[in-house]
């Protein structure tokens, strides 16, 4: 366990001097320390050696990695950008999957996988990780609304994939007929039901979060909202159960956790923006005060009270976003390492062809959607105008990430493509992150005076 701990801790302060000195983003500094660490050191495992207890890790780490993602997302943005987020995280999954449907033939002909195989294997690599984005954006002077559509997408668009793929994808495979009908009955039931148990989770966060002045006591409030929202999503069958149902559905943790966040980050975001207005307010009593001739030493002693008190008051909630944001980034640590020590390089060198062509694909149907995207968005008042640049990092934001790997460890163990799909996934999760991370800091770096320019000019414009 010492062992273990030590790992962590020099692989992230070595990330984090990384990123600081010369500009690599954590992740891709964390898995390249992971794999240097795991090699130079024989191999030994540190935290997992399979699969199965990677899955079992992504699942335990995956809320807080969420929990921290989701206080980006501000109830205001989600709403004025709205249909540009439905497109983003819904409609290009579902045309990316019917676009791999209609070519995997000609990818994978040889393997002659079926409807249901197929989107299985697409659903998987199009879920992004949106840690990387947001370590990536954090970097840089990027306009408002580019990084709520990178960032929204990437954080949304996983309850959408893993949906395809269990809803879909696996009821198939498992000889079930799917219909029109049933995709649009049970996407509609899985994702209304997971954003309601999310939201009543979140009210009822809000109610402890009421009871205590304390961020120590608000970051485990954040935390008990996040992972009870997650584990009620997720078992949602036996509270059916309980009530005489004969039910097997489960919810999306993944949407119960983003809303169960958002209801309480709302609610303690509100209360930062009232206490800078009394702020702001105080300042200017005290100059006025300060300014007249019959100043009073009581009044200005007891506005300084007022304003002390709540500059505290402001600066434990933006602190507790603080804890969060390092618990995640310890969190992500975590998960490289253990990625580095379940990836079988032979496996990989072994399906070098059809990862390539999985990569290969995957990037030009994103692009294909980003560019749809723009399309629609330039034609529509209610969506944002994208420009080219836009374009170019909203396609490659598709970094891929540990979710992936989790529904890997879902398909059933006798399934004949299992090997290859695993070394496809992983494959991909690999050459998306060093290859669209390096585009991306390319991109935004050589044009970062532009975004710079359109931020201010978007400052201005609000």
């Amino acid at each position: 366990m010492i062992t273990s701990l030590l790992t962590i801790a020099t692989i992230l302060f070595l990330a984090l001097q990384l990123e600081e000195k010369l500009r690599v983003p954590s992740p891709l500094g964390l898995i390249l320390l992971s794999f240097v660490a795991h090699y130079v050191f024989s191999q030994i495992p540190v935290l997992t050696g399979d699969a199965e207890q990677f899955a079992t890790l992504v699942i335990f780490l995956l809320p807080v990695l969420l929990i921290s993602d989701s206080l980006e997302l501000k109830v205001a943005d989600l709403k004025e950008h709205a249909w540009s987020l439905l497109y983003l995280a819904v409609v290009s999954i579902i045309l990316s999957v019917l676009t791999a449907l209609a070519i995997s033939d000609w990818l994978f002909g040889d393997y002659h996988l079926s409807t249901a195989a197929v989107i299985v294997l697409f659903a998987m690599v199009l879920a992004t990780d949106p840690v990387s984005v947001v370590s990536i954006f954090s970097k840089f002077e990027l306009p408002h609304r580019l990084k709520i559509l990178a960032e929204g997408e990437s954080l949304l668009n996983d309850a959408t994939a893993l949906i395809a793929f269990v809803f879909v994808g696996l009821y198939a495979l498992g000889g079930n007929e799917i219909t029109a009908a049933y995709v649009l009955g049970i996407s509609a039931e899985v994702i209304l039901s997971s954003v309601a148990v999310g939201m009543l989770v979140g009210f009822l966060g809000l109610v402890l979060m009421k009871s205590t002045h304390n961020r120590f006591a608000e970051m485990m409030v954040l935390i008990i909202a996040g992972y009870g929202a997650f584990e009620i999503a997720e078992h949602f069958y036996v509270f059916l159960n309980l009530l005489g149902g004969h039910s097997h559905l489960h919810l999306s943790g993944i949407l119960a956790v983003i809303f169960a966040v958002i209801t309480v980050n709302h609610v303690m975001m509100k209360a930062v923006d009232e206490e800078e207005r009394r702020i702001e307010h105080d300042e200017a009593a005290l100059q006025r005060e300060a300014m007249s001739k019959n100043s009073s030493s009581n009044l200005i002693g007891k506005t300084l009270d007022r304003l002390r008190a709540t500059l505290a008051e402001r600066d434990r909630h933006l602190r507790t976003k603080e804890d969060i944001q390092l618990l995640a980034l310890v969190a992500n640590t975590i998960l490289f390492i253990a990625m580095a020590e379940m990836i079988d390089l032979k496996l990989l060198w072994q399906y070098r062809t059809e990862i390539l062509v999985m990569f290969l694909a995957t990037t030009v149907i994103r692009g294909v959607m980003m560019g749809l995207f723009a399309a629609i968005a330039n034609r529509t008042v209610k969506m944002v105008d994208i420009n080219l640049l836009w374009w170019s990092v909203l396609t490659f934001a598709g970094i891929k990430g540990g979710l992936s790997i989790v529904m890997i460890t879902m398909i059933p163990a006798n399934y004949p493509h299992l090997e290859m799909f695993k070394a496809v996934v992983i494959g991909v999760i690999m050459l998306s992150t060093f290859s669209y991370s390096s585009a991306l800091l390319l991109i935004i770096g050589r044009n970062k005076e532009i975004f710079r320019d359109e931020k201010l000019a978007e400052h201005g414009h609000h």
